[in-house]
């Protein structure tokens, strides 16, 4: 069994795999799996959409450093982020400090293909989904790029996805190479 010492935080954009990754990569490595925005929606008790229209984006954001920050501060398990949440200064300052960043780089066809399957973004609603995610891309990768690991997220599988991660986290050092991938 591998021995996690730090959190792994997946960051990317909404449609890279945060969670479909995530999940399996939390079985693969025998800790938690834990998502930020379930955790947002359970604390706040209601979705992520209704926080945007009832509070707007500021407080969802405030919601979510603490979220995360709470979540930082347990044992080691694999977190999977919303897609701006690697975006906050202090958010992207305590990750840094305290765990180990995974960039789940997709390209804008593969995101847009995913996002349009369901209708809980609030960032795309009431726009062309296609604009918003170049704005956003073009916002975000330089940020993302501050992630410790950059991992390509294409249309093959996600456990193929997760490989990826191992050897990443292996070459650097986060964990031992025992040969299983």
């Amino acid at each position: 069994m591998r021995k996690l010492c730090k959190t792994i935080v997946l960051v990317g954009m909404m449609g890279a795999g945060k969670t479909s990754v995530g999940r399996r990569l939390a079985t693969a490595l025998g800790v938690a799996f834990r998502d930020a925005d379930a955790e947002i929606e359970t604390a706040a008790g209601c979705s992520i959409s209704e926080i945007f229209e009832r509070f707007g984006e500021p407080a969802f954001r405030a919601g979510e450093r603490k979220v995360i920050s709470r979540l930082l501060r347990e044992a080691p398990h694999v977190l999977a982020t919303g897609g701006g949440a690697f975006m906050d200064p202090e958010t992207r300052g305590h990750i840094q400090d305290t765990a180990i960043s995974v960039w789940l780089r997709a390209n804008v066809d593969l995101l847009l293909e995913r996002v349009k399957r369901k209708d809980n973004r609030p960032l795309l609603r009431n726009t062309d989904s296609r604009t918003a995610l170049v704005r956003l891309i073009a916002e975000r990768e330089p940020v993302y790029a501050q992630a410790d690991i950059i991992v390509e997220s294409d249309e093959g599988p996600h456990d193929t996805v997760v490989k990826r991660i191992i050897s990443a986290l292996q070459a650097k050092g986060e964990l031992p190479n025992d040969g299983a991938t």
